[in-house]
């Protein structure tokens, strides 16, 4: 999975970043993340193209300014992937995950307990924060999911009413400048998503 961050896509942090400054005004105390707070960096989810070529922009960027740090990054992801290696629902070479519904099915329980490599253990904050997938960016405030319904964060939220939840909804990219930009990268030809962790060890 080798490709360049597109330029647009600091435009699309910016977008989904003021959203999620929004969402989190309007849930003041009930939006309870912060740093330290890694709950939601336990167990493997998918990436894009757009977040592989995000993370490898972080990383190029961790090597220049911490090398020590980016290091340690590398070398975590390289353990955890030795770990799943077996167990991956993929091509372990490309690290492209298989989309058939049998390789759906074991995505589901694949690798649960792993934590992702880009948190530092000792401080429990991301080394590539800046970088992070857009899983990671919009976790916490309400989102709307395939089926219709909010998630939220099961640490967030305690006590607030439906209507409480539905008032503080987080609406990122409303214009669906992720999808366009992925469809660009995905048009020079390689497709598929991976895991943090596969990104990280290259």
């Amino acid at each position: 999975m080798s490709c360049g961050r597109p330029k647009r896509d600091v435009d699309l942090v910016q977008i989904i970043d003021n959203a999620l400054a929004d969402a989190a005004r309007n849930a003041g105390d009930w939006l309870v993340c912060g740093p330290g707070c890694s709950q939601c960096c336990v167990g493997a989810f998918v990436v894009n193209r757009l977040d592989a070529a995000r993370l490898r922009t972080g990383m190029d960027e961790l090597f220049e300014k911490d090398a020590e740090r980016a290091v340690r990054v590398r070398r975590r992801a390289r353990d955890y992937m030795d770990r799943i290696a077996g167990d991956f629902p993929g091509d372990i070479q490309s690290g492209i995950l298989r989309e058939d519904e049998d390789g759906q099915e074991k995505f589901v329980s694949f690798a649960n307990d792993e934590v992702c490599p880009a948190l530092d253990p000792e401080t429990g904050t991301c080394d590539l924060y800046r970088f992070r997938p857009m899983t990671c960016r919009v976790f916490g405030p309400p989102v709307r999911n395939q089926d219709g319904s909010l998630g939220v964060c099961e640490l967030c939220f305690r006590g607030a009413t439906d209507e409480q939840i539905a008032a503080c909804e987080l609406k990122p990219d409303p214009d669906g400048l992720e999808n366009l930009l992925l469809e660009t990268l995905e048009a020079t030809g390689e497709r598929g998503n991976t895991i943090v962790a596969f990104v990280l060890a290259k």
